[in-house]
């Protein structure tokens, strides 16, 4: 697959760090607590913040307490990061991207604290640009996170691209404008008709465009 783009625009978890194994427990230990499913939690949080999560779960929760629940969660998931890793060839490809002066940013649903916990972890860089949950008062699937993200770079939206593995971020992307990237398995309405990559193995980027690798 050759890429030809401005700008570079990555979602985190699933996307440049594997943290499905600390993401799953944590949210099932949590589901435990309150009394839910931990499957159906899973299938509603993956690639959304954990504020929109929780308000979705707890909705009859007033709004103080559901804060406190976030807090809590977020505060747990900073200080596991034990079996983080990298998705194949995500740290190469960004270090590569770097050296090339190509624009990259990383648009997450995680606040930055533990954004920049989960890359250090896997060894990822931290490129300059990191839209995390904070940053925006609508998280995935609202596209706003990516749009921000092409305006810091200086890049219109239509000439980025972005890679996303989860249905929240790929429709977040889809209705952003860009050129979106399935990277993994997820298949949906969603992503028919999308690019698909396994992993970047084998990614070798220019300034220009980046054959990468299905």
């Amino acid at each position: 697959m050759e890429i030809s783009a401005s700008g570079f625009l990555f979602d985190m978890d699933g996307t440049l760090v594997d943290s499905h194994a600390v993401v799953e427990a944590v949210w099932s230990e949590f589901g435990r607590r309150h009394d839910l499913d931990p499957a159906e939690i899973l299938a509603y949080a993956h690639g959304r913040q954990a504020a929109d999560t929780v308000a979705h779960l707890l909705p009859d929760l007033p709004a103080e307490r559901r804060a406190e629940l976030v807090a809590g969660l977020v505060a747990e998931e900073v200080t596991r990061t034990d079996g983080i890793v990298e998705v194949p060839g995500a740290a190469a490809l960004l270090a590569a991207l770097a050296d090339a002066a190509v624009p990259v940013a990383i648009v997450t649903s995680a606040p930055r604290e533990l954004a920049v916990a989960r890359l250090r972890a896997a060894g990822v860089p931290v490129p300059g640009v990191l839209v995390a949950a904070e940053d925006v008062s609508r998280g995935k699937p609202d596209p706003q996170g990516y749009l921000l993200a092409a305006e810091r770079l200086g890049v219109p939206i239509r000439s980025c691209v972005v890679f996303e593995d989860a249905e929240a971020g790929l429709a977040a992307a889809v209705a952003s404008g860009a050129r979106v990237v399935v990277v993994g398995g997820h298949s949906s309405a969603t992503t028919e008709g999308l690019e698909r990559l396994r992993d970047y193995t084998g990614a070798v980027p220019g300034v220009e465009s980046a054959p990468l690798h299905r």
